[in-house]
C-alpha cells in the first residue's frame, strides 16, 4: 500500500511540481495550502508524513508542527523554506521536524528523506507494539482476590512513580522477579532498559565486574573493556535478586551508587554518573543478618526505603484456582495444547497441598501435568506432587492406581526428567534399553512429547 504524503504550501505551482515527482516515485499525495487545511487533511486521511512550507497565511511550519504531534505523534514533518538560516534550522529540528530544506528543492533528496523518515516510523511503531504486546503478555503479579495480594498490590501502585530504592521479600519461588518487572513496566522508566543479576552464588570477582563492569586489563583475561549493568540500565532499572548473597567487599560499592550516584570500573581511575532505579530482592532476613554483622546495616537501610512483601502461596489458597487456569493457559499455548482445563476434584488437590516452592512449583507440577497426560481436561490423579516436601496433599501417587498405571506413570516421569534420552532412563530405571522400548510402545507412550523438550 502507497504511503500518503501531505503537502503544505500555499503556492499551487510549487505544490503541483512536487506532487507530480512524488507520484511517479510511486508516494500517494495531498495537499494543503494553510495550517487549518492541513489539520483538516490530518484529522480525515491520516497521512504517512508532511511536507510543510515555512510561512503559511495562518501561521508557520512550527506552530502547525506541535499541532500535528498532537494528532499524530509520530508522524514525520519535512520542514520548507525559501529563507533558511541556520539558527531556524536548529530550532525546528530541536522541536522534532525530520528535517528542514531549503528552496529549491532537491526532490530526489526530498524523495530520500521521506523513504528514510517513513523507514524511522515503522521502526518506532513497532517498538511500541511490541511494548504494548509484552505489556499484555507480561505476567500478572497480582492474579487472585485475597485480602494478601489485594494489599500488596494497592502498595505497589503507590510506589510504582517513585525512584526510591525498593527491597521485595518473598519465599523462594513467590514471583518476586515478576514483581520487579511490573514495577519497572509500569514506571516513568518504562521506555528504559530493565536489567537483572542474581547475586546468589556468584564470586566477589564476578559479581563486581557485571556489576560495574571493567577496563582492558583490569585482570588477567580482560582482553577488552566491558560496561557494567549500571551503564547497561542508565536512566533504566537494576533489579537485584537474592541481595542477601550479595559479597560483603562489594556491599559499600553498591552503596555509593544509591547515595552518589557514581560508579568505577574495575581498573579504571575515574567515576562514572549512573540514573538508575535500583529494586533488590530476598528471601532472606536482612534484619537478622544485619544483627549478625552478615550485612551491613547502612546498606539495608538504604535499600529498605520502600519494602514491599510477597506472600506465600499457602497463605493465599484462595487465589490457587485462579493462578492454575492462568498458569495451565500459557502452558498449553506453549505446548501447542490448546482448551486443556482442571477438572474440580484437582483445584481442591491444589488447593489443599502446602506448597514449599510456591508459584513456581504449581507451574512445574502442572506443566509435568500436561506434559505426561492427554485430554482436554486435568484431574486430580494427573497431578504428581514433589514426595519429598510436607505438603497435606497427595504428595506421593494415589493408592488407586493399578500396577500397570503405576509402571506407566513411573516410566513417564523418568523420561521427562530426561528429556526423552531412553538410554539414561533405562539406566536410572535399571533395565536394559531393549527393554524399556518394549515397554515404552506396550503403554502407548509418544517419547516426541519429550524429545521436544531438549
Amino acid at each position: 500500500m502507497p504511503n500518503r504524503i501531505l503537502l503544505v504550501d500555499d503556492e499551487p505551482g510549487v505544490r503541483f511540481g512536487m506532487r507530480d515527482f512524488l507520484e511517479a516515485e510511486g508516494f500517494d499525495v495531498d495537499e494543503a495550502d494553510s495550517c487549518a487545511a492541513a489539520l483538516e487533511a490530518v484529522h480525515t486521511s491520516r497521512p504517512d508524513a508532511a511536507v510543510v512550507d515555512y510561512a503559511l497565511p495562518d501561521g508557520n511550519a512550527l506552530v502547525l508542527l506541535h499541532r500535528l504531534r498532537e494528532i499524530d505523534p509520530l508522524l514525520p514533518v519535512v520542514i520548507l523554506t525559501g529563507h533558511g538560516s541556520i539558527e531556524l534550522a536548529v530550532r525546528s529540528m530541536k522541536e522534532g521536524a525530520e528535517q528542514f530544506l531549503t528552496k529549491p528543492v532537491d526532490l530526489t533528496a526530498l524523495a530520500a528523506i521521506l523513504r528514510r523518515a517513513l523507514e524511522h516510523q515503522r521502526n518506532r511503531q513497532k517498538q511500541l507494539a511490541g511494548r504494548s504486546r509484552a505489556a499484555r503478555e507480561a505476567a500478572d503479579p497480582f492474579l487472585g482476590s485475597s485480602a494478601l495480594i489485594r494489599e500488596l498490590a494497592d502498595q505497589a501502585r503507590k510506589v510504582v512513580e517513585t525512584d526510591s530504592p525498593i527491597l521485595i521479600q518473598g519465599a523462594t519461588g513467590t514471583g518476586k522477579g515478576v514483581l520487579a518487572a511490573w514495577l519497572h513496566e509500569h514506571s516513568r522508566r518504562a521506555d528504559e532498559a530493565f536489567v537483572d543479576l542474581n547475586c546468589a552464588a556468584l564470586s566477589r570477582e564476578f559479581l563486581e565486574t557485571e556489576l560495574f563492569g571493567h577496563e582492558k586489563g583490569a585482570f588477567t583475561g580482560a582482553v577488552q573493556s566491558k560496561p557494567g549493568l549500571l551503564e547497561v540500565a542508565q536512566r533504566g532499572t537494576v533489579f537485584l535478586d537474592e541481595i542477601g548473597d550479595m559479597d560483603l567487599e562489594v556491599q559499600p560499592k553498591l552503596l555509593k551508587v544509591i547515595e552518589e550516584k557514581r560508579f568505577r570500573r574495575l581498573g579504571d581511575v575515574r567515576d562514572r554518573h549512573t540514573d538508575i532505579r535500583l529494586i533488590t530482592a530476598t528471601h532472606q532476613n536482612l534484619s537478622a543478618m544485619v544483627r549478625e554483622k552478615k550485612f551491613r546495616s547502612d546498606l539495608y537501610f538504604r535499600i529498605s526505603t520502600i519494602p514491599l512483601a510477597i506472600p506465600r502461596l499457602q497463605d493465599r489458597a484462595d487465589d490457587i484456582p485462579v493462578l492454575a487456569r492462568h498458569l495451565l493457559g500459557r502452558l498449553s499455548a506453549d505446548l501447542a495444547r490448546h482448551g486443556v482445563e482442571l477438572a474440580p476434584d484437582a483445584e481442591r488437590a491444589l488447593q489443599e497441598y502446602s506448597w514449599p516452592g510456591n508459584i513456581r512449583e504449581l507451574r512445574n507440577v502442572l506443566e509435568r501435568a500436561l506434559i505426561l497426560t492427554e485430554g482436554s481436561v486435568l484431574a486430580r490423579r494427573a497431578l504428581r506432587f514433589d514426595s519429598r516436601s510436607d505438603g497435606s496433599a497427595e504428595s506421593v501417587v494415589p493408592s488407586s492406581l493399578t500396577l500397570v498405571e503405576l509402571e506407566r506413570i513411573h516410566i513417564e516421569t523418568v523420561l521427562l526428567e530426561e528429556r526423552g534420552r531412553v538410554d539414561h532412563a533405562a539406566v536410572r530405571l535399571g533395565i536394559p534399553r531393549s527393554s524399556l522400548y518394549q515397554k515404552i510402545k506396550k503403554h502407548g507412550i509418544v517419547l516426541s512429547r519429550f524429545q521436544t523438550l531438549v
